[in-house]
């Protein structure tokens, strides 16, 4: 095979990638060669290489050892697959940790991380930096213009293990940032409101992050978060710098942790760094709707893409993970139906953690391509199916997700926000809320995508605004102007609490959004556990309810009942000539905040495919890729007229899906 580097808005693999995290340093040399043997018969076209191997490359401070690295390349070569270089650093080796003990992270009680897990390293450590950048810059040279190696993986899902240190360096580094973020100690006072508990400062000098367990000044903690992550990002920067000195021409990224909930860094404000954006997602064992986690995962991430480019699925799963409580094993034919739902979502990729299921170490019983078995097993079974049907829907290459027509907003900052400090109810989650609302429009089929508050909201016909606790000025001017414009805004409960320094907005809840609402929360009333509310139309809820005053808006429900009863629960109001500003001030259950979905968007075709069917469309220029996931444990039928790509069945009238299974039907545009 012969490979050709790509400029950086190509993608690595001439179809979709296939293939996992590889750690050959893991196995005996005869084991590499039944690796790419079953590599080739699985479609694997790409692995992910070298992600925790610095101790085994760099033997010693400045002594390389480079020979099983420069044979596990060649073998690679050999047979065809391509190679997404990570560089190590996400495992710094024993004897740096050893030599410079003062790298290693220190948590908020200040004890000190000892070695033996992962990201063992301050962001903030200019020894660290110095030693990583070595290393990224000797693997670059050695291995950055190898026609195979078509892509660069700095480091592994960063913060996830040294997302926050709080040492003496990190607190140096963190007034530094203060200084340039505020200019000035009366700035700062300011935004932090630090009069409350007489915690004023009159030196930057006498700032330290957040320690400890005790309450903290909510705006210190959230720019200490915000600090936290830039740091990350600063050091993600300087390795992409050093690999794009040696290979200007090779797409560097690094692998996000984008869920459900706020992440450990704020990836969307990374994402434009990134030539490619790329994704690690593992479903979780209690979740009722891993599916639907799925779908929200992906739509999330095609927000961080520029113009809903493609984006690469790192890492998911076989079947189980090791690392939550209880681990399930995914069932006969789930593999594949996530999988493809990644791809219906936008992913150009499939791939795994990891090849081959590891022997020791701590993800040993984490499943893999290969499992413990071998290859007479139904996973890997699956594997190699998943690799026969990527082949086939190779035309999907390049392909974009159309505009959707719901907008949900969400923003780490907000979520970090909510999460610190103490709350009218502490059990809220931010994650939860947004997915709660996600999980509405994604029953009734419609298309969505989670928007970061500085997307264009051009072409959305319905903007939610769901628990968004945080909002600036900004944030709050654009989503008037999608409803000025003849847009839907719906503003959740908790919504619009907190300007960009974590300080209450005063004049009455929801401050950023009350003049588009038109409504007006008086006073919070969460409700005690086990209480619910009642609705006059008929909907239900608990957790959450409001005291709510309405100025020149109309009352769509009120409250029935208790000591709420006949107060406003959700309220509209009309907003320029086409649009309109909806307030729902109570957490609604699932069958409420469906009925409350359904009444706001009209119908589309994809609504009236059979229950558990879920549709996913991608477009080029000139065709159309319909997927259709049967997550049910029935057989269905759907209307599609085309070509079926994975039987090669063409298709006029009805189309049979399998419980469990996926279509994808390839039609004119």
């Amino acid at each position: 095979m012969t490979w050709s580097h790509v400029d950086n808005a190509s993608w690595p693999t001439s179809g979709l990638s296939y293939g996992a995290d590889y750690n050959p340093e893991q196995w005996d040399k005869d084991v590499w060669k039944d690796d790419v043997r079953l590599m080739t018969q699985a479609g694997v076209n790409i692995v992910s290489l070298g992600i925790f191997s610095w101790g085994l490359i760099e033997v010693a401070d400045g002594e390389f050892d480079w020979d099983w690295m420069d044979e596990i390349v060649d073998l690679l070569a050999d047979n065809g697959i391509a190679i997404d270089l990570a560089t190590p650093t996400a495992a710094p080796p024993s004897w740096l940790l050893a030599s410079h003990p003062e790298i290693r992270p220190v948590d908020h009680d200040m004890q000190q991380h000892w070695p033996g897990a992962r990201l063992g390293w301050c962001p903030s450590s200019p020894v660290f930096r110095t030693y990583a950048l070595r290393v990224v810059r000797a693997l670059a040279d050695r291995y950055g213009h190898r026609d195979h190696v078509v892509m660069w993986h700095v480091s592994n899902e960063l913060g996830g293990g040294n997302g926050r240190c709080y040492c003496d360096t990190s607190a140096a580094a963190f007034r530094d940032w203060l200084e340039r973020r505020y200019g000035t100690l009366d700035a700062l006072n300011k935004a932090w409101g630090t009069a409350f508990w007489g915690h004023t400062y009159r030196d930057f000098a006498h700032i330290v992050p957040p320690r400890g367990n005790d309450a903290k000044n909510p705006s210190l903690v959230l720019d200490f978060d915000r600090f936290s992550s830039d740091e990350l990002l600063a050091h993600y920067l300087a390795e992409r710098e050093v690999l794009k000195n040696v290979t200007p021409e090779l797409p560097v990224t690094t692998n996000f942790m984008v869920g459900a909930e706020p992440d450990v860094v704020d990836y969307p404000r990374w994402a434009r760094h990134m030539d490619i954006v790329a994704n690690d997602h593992y479903t979780r064992s209690p979740d009722p709707l891993p599916e639907q986690d799925i779908a929200f995962s992906g739509d999330r991430m095609r927000a961080m893409t520029t113009q809903r480019r493609p984006w690469m699925l790192m890492e998911h799963s076989t079947s189980a993970v090791n690392w939550q409580p209880r681990n399930r094993a995914k069932t006969p034919g789930e593999l594949i139906r996530n999988s493809l739902s990644h791809v219906g979502h936008g992913s150009d990729g499939v791939l795994f953690f990891q090849w081959r299921a590891s022997r020791a170490g701590a993800e040993q019983f984490h499943s893999a391509m290969v499992p413990h078995v071998g290859e007479d097993t139904d996973v890997h079974r699956d594997v190699r199916k998943l690799g026969r049907y990527l082949q086939r829907l190779a035309p999907v290459m390049g392909s974009r997700t159309p505009q959707a027509r719901v907008g949900i907003l969400f923003d780490d900052e907000a979520g970090w926000a909510m999460a610190k400090g103490v709350k009218p109810n502490n059990h809220l989650a931010y994650g939860r809320i947004v997915r709660d609302w996600h999980c509405a429009f994604w029953r009734l089929n419609e298309s969505i995508e989670v928007l970061l508050p500085w997307s264009d909201f051009t072409g959305y016909e319905v903007l939610v605004v769901p628990g968004l606790f945080l909002s600036d000025d900004e944030t709050a001017a654009r989503v008037r102007t999608f409803a000025e414009a003849g847009g839907t805004v719906v503003v959740s409960f908790f919504s619009g609490i907190v300007d960009e320094h974590n300080q209450v907005r005063l004049g009455g809840y929801p401050g950023a959004f009350r003049e588009l609402l038109g409504a007006w929360c008086e006073e919070f009333r969460p409700l005690q556990e086990g209480e619910t509310f009642t609705l006059d139309n008929g909907w239900s809820g608990a957790e959450w309810a409001e005291l709510v005053r309405v100025g020149d808006a109309e009352v769509i429900a009120r409250y029935s009942g208790g000591h709420l009863g006949g107060h406003p629960a959700i309220t509209s109001r009309p907003v320029g000539a086409a649009g309109r500003a909806v307030y729902v001030s109570a957490a609604l259950d699932s069958d409420a905040l469906l009925a409350l979905a359904r009444s706001l968007v009209s119908p589309s075709e994809a609504a009236n495919v059979p229950s558990g069917v879920e549709v996913l469309v991608r477009r080029s220029d000139e065709e159309t890729f319909t997927f259709f996931v049967n997550h049910g444990g029935h057989d269905v039928v759907v209307r599609a007229q085309g070509l079926e790509m994975l039987t090669d069945v063409s298709v006029s009238g009805g189309l049979q899906i399998p419980a469990g299974e996926v279509r994808v039907v390839r039609s004119g545009t």
